[in-house]
C-alpha cells in the first residue's frame, strides 16, 4: 500500500509518500519540504495572517498534485503548533478537505510528541532496551520524547512553546542578532526545559525537524541537501556550538547564501540552534543524532498499520 502524509507546521509543510518494501519497512517514494511560514505574527496576534494561509494553500495545491500523480491511496494529514494557538486554522482546513477528501486533524502536543517519536527512530540503528530522548524543535514549539522502542512505552512526553519562529519574533531584531538577544533566546529556552526530567541512557538525543537537519547540512557543507548523509548523523555538541558560532556572527543576507541552509529559513536557525543547545546542555548530552524523519513518518506507520 503507498500512503501520503503531510504535516503543516509553524514554519514548514511536509509531504512523505511511501510505502512498505517487501521486507516490511517503510520506504520512501517522494519527500517535499516547502516553508511557508504559517505561523508568522501568531505569537503576538494569535491569528493565521491571510497572506500566510494564502501560501500554505498554494503548497499544498502542489502537494496534492503530487499525491494524485503518485497514486497514494490512503492520505493523512495534520497541523502542529501555529494550527493549535491560531484562529483562522478553519481556512487551511477547508482546503485540505477540498484538495485531498480527507479532514485535517489539528493534533495536541502528547500526540505530536507520541508521532514524533515513532517517526523520529525509522531507519535509525535499534537502541533495544536502552530509553531513548528525542527532541523536535518546531517553528512554535518543541516536543521532548522520552521513551523504549523495544516497548512502546513512553515515560515523558511534553510540548514546549519554544520554537525558532517564536523566539526569534519575541526576542530577536539586530542583524546579527546580538549577545544580549542570543542570550535572551538560550534563558527562554532553558526556563522551558527545566521540566525535563533526567534520563540514564547510553544513547545520544534524537534531534529532529528543520532546524537540526539544516544545522546538520551547514556543518557538511551540503550544496545540496542529501537525506541519507543526515540521517544518522552524530555530531558533538561542540560542533553544534562551533556552527551556531558561525552563523551567528554574520548578517541575514550572508546566512542565506551558505551552503546547507535554506534561505527562508536563515533568519530563524540561530533560534533554532540555541533552542537546541539549551536543550542538550540540559540533559548534559556530549553529542546529538540527527534523524531526518518525525511526525509524518510516524502518521505513515499508522496508515499502513490500521490498512492490514
Amino acid at each position: 500500500m503507498r500512503v501520503a502524509t503531510i504535516d503543516i507546521g509553524t514554519n514548514t509543510v511536509l509531504l512523505l509518500v511511501a510505502e512498505k518494501s517487501a521486507g516490511g519497512e517503510l520506504v520512501p517514494v517522494e519527500e517535499h519540504a516547502t516553508i511557508t511560514r504559517l505561523g508568522q505574527g501568531v505569537d503576538k496576534t494569535k491569528k493565521l495572517a491571510h497572506e500566510a494561509i494564502e501560501r500554505t494553500n498554494a503548497c499544498l495545491d502542489q502537494y496534492a498534485a503530487i499525491v494524485h500523480r503518485l497514486g497514494a491511496e490512503r492520505v493523512a494529514v495534520v497541523g502542529t503548533s501555529a494550527m493549535r494557538d491560531a484562529g483562522g486554522g478553519e481556512a487551511v482546513r477547508a482546503h485540505v478537505k477540498e484538495r485531498f477528501g480527507v479532514e485535517a486533524r489539528t493534533i495536541s502536543g502528547q500526540e505530536e510528541a507520541r508521532l514524533t517519536f515513532e517517526g523520529a527512530l525509522s531507519g535509525l540503528p535499534d537502541p533495544g532496551a536502552s530509553p531513548v530522548i528525542v527532541f523536535d524543535i518546531g517553528g512554535g514549539s518543541t516536543e521532548v520524547v522520552h521513551g523504549r522502542r523495544d516497548t512502546g512505552e513512553l515515560s515523558f512526553v511534553h510540548s514546549f512553546d519554544v520554537g525558532s519562529v517564536r523566539l526569534t519574533e519575541r526576542l530577536v531584531s539586530g542583524d546579527p542578532p546580538s549577545k544580549d538577544e542570543r542570550d535572551a533566546v538560550l534563558a527562554a529556552a532553558r526556563d522551558a526545559f527545566r521540566a525535563v526530567p533526567a534520563l540514564d541512557t547510553g544513547t545520544p538525543p534524537i534531534g529532529i525537524a528543520g532546524t537540526m537537519t539544516t544545522l546538520a547540512a551547514v556543518y557538511l557543507r551540503m550544496e545540496t541537501y542529501d537525506a541519507k548523509r543526515v540521517h544518522g548523523l552524530t555530531m558533538t555538541v561542540p560542533a553544534l556550538e562551533q556552527v551556531i558560532t558561525e552563523l551567528s556572527c554574520v548578517t541575514l543576507a550572508e546566512r542565506q547564501r551558505m551552503p546547507g541552509l535554506e534561505p527562508k529559513r536563515a533568519d530563524v536557525i540561530i533560534a533554532g540552534g540555541l533552542i537546541a543547545l539549551a536543550f542538550l546542555q540540559h540533559v548534559g548530552a556530549r553529542e546529538v543524532r540527527i534523524s531526518d524523519r518525525g511526525v509524518r513518518w510516524g502518521l505513515a506507520e499508522e496508515l499502513t498499520k490500521t490498512a492490514r
